[in-house]
């Protein structure tokens, strides 16, 4: 079954193509370069850059890949949770050709989607326990099978991915600013005292890094020479004080460790036969052998999707959409994008 993805819940713009679980080809056009002039995602400006390039990314894939819009069986959009207007611009794109080449729809959990996403890569041994890391969402869902998902825990204000942008702009990094204190933190040892690891003081399974926030902002009032005078000064070949790289290093390791620690609080609650690692901040270096020295610790096998997945991408939309369509289950042309917050409803109509 020839699937295509379309991908436009945040700030990437991404179409793919799958058939019988295998990635047949892929195009996206990243708005990096635009929102780093305002330090993070302007709404309007990224559903404007979903409207002005979905149609010529489309047209690029089907070129690629050798393939007529006749050959696509079904179509597979991302329906939240995101920016509300981004996630429109998308779902009116899909809608159009579901109703212009008379092919079924499928809405697909955009974060359900990121779990699954390493299907495309290796097995996935279910139950699984998933670990999802990104931007909006620190979760932890217990997976019985592609069709079953439950929440264990869940980001309560800030997720882990928010505090990295955030930590980012108080050091007056470049946007997005996640890989450079990733980038700076290898430089120097951490200092596990340095910041506290939040929200851990509990028997919850829940996830809040507000606290650590507020933390990495007193500390920089206190030693404001850490903050750069300028992003310029990022420039290629830069390397840290070690002084800036050691509160990289720290901040990076208070957040890995307080995943390990309610990640091995899940494993006493339930029994799965592998551990899941995605989202966008799945890719940190820390955090991915963090989680992997806990899976060799209980001798479960990690499911670490390449970096090229971790991050929004079509393929993954494409890839659980094709999963979903060959059990039978689509949406109408009545589907709705669900914005972030707002609970995803599983409302397939069966075939």
């Amino acid at each position: 079954m020839l699937c295509l993805g379309i991908e436009t819940s945040c700030d990437e713009t991404a179409l793919a193509l799958v058939d019988k679980g295998k990635l047949i080809g892929e195009s996206i056009a990243s708005q990096i370069d635009i929102h780093s002039i305002f330090g993070g995602i302007v709404p309007e400006i990224a559903s404007r850059e979903h409207l002005r390039t979905l149609v010529p990314l489309f047209d690029d894939l089907l070129q690629k890949c050798g393939v007529e819009t006749k050959d696509i069986d079904l179509i597979a959009v991302a329906r939240g949770p995101g920016l509300l207007g981004s996630l429109l611009v998308g779902l009116g794109f899909a809608k159009g050709l579901a109703l212009a080449l008379d092919k079924p729809l499928v809405g697909v959990n955009h974060l359900y989607a990121h779990l699954l996403a390493a299907g495309l890569e290796q097995e996935i041994e279910f139950p699984s326990l998933g670990l999802l890391v990104s931007g909006g969402h620190t979760h932890i869902y217990f997976i019985r099978s592609p069709f079953d998902f439950e929440l264990l825990g869940k980001t309560l204000d800030d997720a882990a991915g928010e505090a990295f942008d955030k930590v980012a702009k108080f050091l007056n990094l470049p946007y997005p600013g996640g890989v450079y204190i990733d980038r700076f933190a290898q430089e120097a040892d951490p200092d596990p005292g340095l910041f506290p690891r939040p929200y851990v003081d509990n028997d919850n399974l829940d996830f809040s890094f507000s606290g650590l926030k507020t933390a990495v902002a007193n500390f920089l009032k206190k030693n404001d020479h850490l903050v750069l005078k300028s992003m310029d000064e990022v420039a290629p070949g830069f390397t840290p004080g070690l002084e800036l790289a050691a509160v990289c290093a720290s901040f990076n390791w208070t957040i890995a460790e307080t995943l390990k620690i309610k990640l091995s609080r899940a494993l006493k609650r339930v029994k799965p036969r592998s551990i899941i690692l995605a989202g966008g901040v799945a890719a940190n270096t820390l955090i991915r052998q963090t989680i992997e020295d806990l899976c060799q610790k209980e001798n479960l096998p990690l499911v670490l999707p390449s970096k090229k997945l971790c991050t929004d991408n079509g393929a993954m939309i494409a890839y659980y959409g094709e999963i979903l369509g060959v059990a039978g289950l689509k949406h109408g042309l009545d589907l709705e994008a669900i914005p972030r917050g707002k609970k995803i409803p599983w409302d397939y109509i069966k075939d």
